[in-house]
């Protein structure tokens, strides 16, 4: 959550800062700021509460100039979102500027102390008493060298903190130079030609270096217009890659569609190919994961799977759990990773852990991902960016591929999600008991799922009819069962994101048993009802539903005359594969969900207090 962008080179400061912090609005919207020095031993500082064009229109009247400086869009965590609670932050001289993301945990103890000594706090934020703190050290440092002194002074202070940070600072005696450490919050370097940038993601620069190093925790970087140096934080050299960015600046923008969100959905076609391409096996009716980095007989070994995720990855692991269980026959359960590393949850030698995730930083699937490993188990990573930390701290894993996710409600990555989980069950399948011809089924239906998804996204305008026809809805009920139960869950999710009324999922054969309580005339039941093993039974369902005068919309495969009878609207899928029916059945659902944001007046890319990426606790 928030986003950092720093700047030092031979360009004005302001531009590429807001150009970056426009990037990184999706990972907070609160408030946005930045700190750029003026050349004359000083920096100004503009910040303002609300989204980015605020800050946009106080630098139209107040503007600034210079070639270094910091900036930061804020998701609050600690303190409203205010003017004063905007970053960056100065320290009780006013001579130095810092920007953070994460947590502070002892910062009340920290604040206690400073105040003792005299320092008075103008904001209600964790990240000025950091700021207080380095400030302080900095003025009873002994270096003589401004540069040398400022890189001691947040090292020391880092010393004295608990909890997690991503932070960037600088400092009016030390023109032209910034110097940044990150701990449980992510920070990239930028390498330019004369100019060099820090961001709390690379989608920020990319536009002016397609060259970045992905900081590890207790990496401290010090940065000038002509240079940087990596170290660790108790000083001792640090190991770096430079890695060559993976996608283009056009990537991250929403070219000729109204939201992000929109754009992502119609992606599908192109993620979905992606996450498969090179990984179907024809010769041997099976899928080639190469980055998993085990051999034919460790997986043969494996008896139980546990798959790791929050949020939509957490249901795109529900929809693994099924597919690995119905092809591969291996007990498989999901953990929500924020409860993971707080259970004691028994784990035998020949478990094998995967966690799921997009960016690749999610603080809560991490520190699963770590708590694994400290019980000696192999832990796996499916994530979409390249160079995050659970790619670089996982034994192995697969990459979606699916390019950047800039809308706040995940989409693409959900199915390309699903899209590798499936592949992994037909690998474990096939090693078991899966016969070649199931194989060869299997692998022409994935084959086919572009095109269907296509088809699918040919009835976004019919879909917006239906959406605008249940704009009076009080709530809604997403039901689904077996492999669409977890799609229920995430449709109901995107509803509830994005729109801000009531929706709740559900596994279908459980109305009976409560929930059909809350069936009425205003409130819509969405039926995920392709024609599975389980038709028969949903088609009684809906029934329930309808002699209760309950409106329903269905996501049905097409040529099932019943449902349209029964049903007040439905939204017609290709037939496949009963196993990937949660890849088509979820896009309908996506778009519904957008179309009736949309038609409440509602910013589908930016939802009210949620950020793209979970990076603190």
């Amino acid at each position: 959550m928030c986003g950092i962008v720093g700047y030092v080179g031979r360009s004005p400061a302001a531009p590429v800062l807001l150009d970056g912090l426009r990037r990184l609005e999706y990972r907070g919207y609160d408030s946005a700021g930045l700190a750029v020095m003026d050349g004359e031993g000083g920096f100004e500082v503009r910040k303002r509460s609300g989204r980015l064009a605020r800050l946009c229109e106080l630098l139209a009247s107040r503007p600034v100039e210079g070639s270094c400086g910091i900036s930061h869009t804020r998701w609050a965590t600690h303190g409203e979102a205010t003017d004063a609670n905007a970053h960056p932050h100065l320290d009780a001289g006013g001579r130095l500027a810092l920007v953070h993301n994460g947590v502070i945990e002892n910062h009340q103890a920290i604040k206690r102390r400073l105040e003792g000594r005299g320092h008075v706090f103008w904001s209600q934020t964790d990240s000025e008493v950091l700021a207080h703190l380095v400030g302080e050290t900095y003025d009873a440092g002994a270096a003589t060298d401004p540069r040398e002194r400022l890189a001691a002074a947040l090292r020391e202070s880092l010393r004295q903190v608990s909890g997690t940070y991503g932070v960037v600072a600088m400092h009016a005696d030390a023109p032209g130079f910034l110097v940044g450490a990150r701990l449980g919050s992510p920070l990239v370097v930028g390498l330019g030609k004369g100019e060099n940038f820090l961001a709390s993601d690379v989608g920020a620069v990319v536009s002016h270096t397609s060259s970045a190093i992905y900081l590890h925790d207790r990496d401290l970087v010090l940065l000038s217009e002509d240079g940087f140096t990596v170290e660790r934080l108790d000083g001792a050299a640090a190991s770096y890659e430079v890695s060559e960015v993976d996608f283009a600046p056009e990537d991250a923008e929403r070219g000729d569609f109204p939201h992000f969100m929109l754009k992502e959905i119609f992606e599908q076609p192109v993620s979905i190919g992606n996450a498969f391409r090179g990984r179907l096996d024809e010769d041997h009716a099976s899928a080639v994961l190469g980055g998993l980095g085990l051999t034919p007989r460790e997986l043969r070994d494996v008896d139980r799977i546990v798959l790791c995720g929050c949020g939509t990855a957490a249901h795109a692991a529900m929809v693994g759990e099924y597919l690995i269980e119905h092809l591969a026959r291996i007990p498989t359960e999901i953990e929500f990773a924020s409860e993971f590393r707080y259970r004691n949850s028994p784990l035998d030698r020949h478990t094998l852990v995967f966690v799921l995730s997009q960016s690749g930083e999610t603080i809560d699937t991490l520190a699963a991902l770590r708590e694994a490993q400290r019980k000696g188990h192999r832990v796996l990573g499916i994530v979409n960016t390249v160079g995050s930390t659970i790619a670089r701290e996982s034994d192995g894993g697969s990459y979606l591929y699916c390019g950047p996710e800039i809308g706040v409600a995940a989409t693409k990555s959900f199915t390309s999600q699903v899209t590798v989980l499936a592949l992994l069950a037909l690998l474990l399948g096939r090693m078991r008991h899966l016969s070649v011809d199931e194989g060869r089924r299997f692998l022409t239906a994935v084959r086919e799922l572009p095109a269907k998804v296509e088809q699918i996204l040919a009835q976004s305008d019919a879909v917006a009819e239906i959406a605008r026809k249940h704009l009076g809805a009080l709530g809604m009920l997403f039901l689904g069962r077996q492999f669409n139960y977890p799609t229920a869950l995430e449709g109901a999710l995107k509803m509830k994101e994005i729109s801000y009324i009531f929706a709740s999922g559900h596994a279908a054969a459980e109305l009976k048993h409560g929930i059909i309580a809350l069936v009425s005339e205003d409130v819509p039941s969405v039926f995920v009802m392709p024609m599975d093993s389980v038709y028969e039974k949903n088609l009684s369902t809906v029934e329930e539903i309808r002699a209760r005068k309950g409106p329903v919309v269905a996501v049905a495969t097409e040529g099932s005359p019943e449902i349209e009878a029964l049903a007040e609207d439905v939204i017609w899928i290709p037939e496949t594969h009963e196993c990937l029916t949660p890849l088509l059945a979820s896009v309908p659902l996506q778009l519904l969900a957008y179309h009736f944001a949309v038609a409440r007046g509602c910013d589908v890319d930016k939802p009210r207090n949620l950020a793209k990426s979970v990076t603190v606790e």
